[in-house]
């Protein structure tokens, strides 16, 4: 067992967990933070990305306890006084999901590719989100979403 202090969404969490805890398992398990999805378990979905420092990681290979000190942020910390992030907004306008399980890790991913550029092609929209499976949309209105959030970021 380790203690860990970390930030997550905003808020200090210090908790004791078995050294060999998922960052996923620790957010969705620990801290009942269920938009973190798991899809894979092999770092090939991407449902599972949040936010460490502000770049996107996979949580489902990551050690709750390599991120010791950390500011964590998981799609449930993207919104502010109740009112969803420009990327939510835009996945929302431009039906960039079907079935939802994607969607969370497809739009930590995107918020990152902005926070890197903030005008990314299409090319460059799709190359960045590589690392997210989507079984249901077929990336299109993905793709359309990143475009209109990079307009309002």
């Amino acid at each position: 067992m380790k203690k860990i202090t970390l930030e997550v969404n905003g808020k200090p969490v210090v908790k004791e967990i078995p050294d060999n805890t998922l960052l996923s398992s620790f957010l969705r398990e620990t801290l009942n933070l269920t938009g973190t999805h798991v899809g894979c378990d092999t770092s090939q979905c991407g449902a599972c990305v949040v936010h460490v420092n502000g770049k996107s990681i996979k949580s489902c290979t990551a050690l709750a306890t390599d991120v010791e000190g950390s500011k964590i942020t998981t799609i449930e910390g993207l919104a502010s006084n109740g009112k969803m992030h420009p990327m939510q907004e835009a996945f929302k306008k431009m039906h960039g999901l079907q079935c939802g399980f994607c969607t969370p890790g497809m739009v930590m991913s995107a918020v990152d590719l902005l926070q890197n550029k903030k005008n990314p092609s299409e090319k460059e929209i799709r190359d960045w989100l590589e690392g997210n499976i989507c079984r249901c949309t077929g990336y299109h209105n993905i793709v359309k979403a990143v475009k209109e959030a990079a307009s309002k970021m």
